[in-house]
């Protein structure tokens, strides 16, 4: 199993948890966005968006750059990388797992053979 640092996976789930970040992300996707692009699909004030921009880039999911005032915002996506692989190891745990469970499953609820001659 790939290790994996603990306090980066922590901060890009928390920063993930939030489904205004996750629609950040999204917007973020389709290219660089300034803060306020990036501030006006939602309903609320320009401080506190840049409150999530800054959990997205303290998770290292956002790289800001100054131009002048204007912020511009891009997508990192390393680190959403690493949480994928993360989860994809997990899962071929459980797909394993219960490929094994139906296989015992499988085994001891077969009716028993019928006996001949009787």
């Amino acid at each position: 199993m790939v290790k994996y640092s603990s306090q980066m996976l922590n901060r890009t789930f928390a920063a993930l948890a939030d489904p205004t970040r996750r629609r950040i992300l999204a917007h973020l996707a389709r290219g660089d966005r300034c803060v306020t692009h990036l501030a006006r699909p939602h309903a609320m004030s320009l401080p506190a968006v840049s409150k999530h921009l800054r959990v997205l880039e303290k998770a290292g999911l956002l790289r800001r750059r100054r131009y002048g005032r204007v912020h511009e915002m891009q997508l990192e996506a390393r680190p959403l990388k690493q949480a994928a692989q993360w989860v994809e190891e997990y899962r071929k745990f459980w797909e394993g797992s219960l490929d094994r469970l139906a296989d015992y499953l499988e085994k001891t609820t077969q009716p028993p053979p019928k006996k001949r001659g009787k």
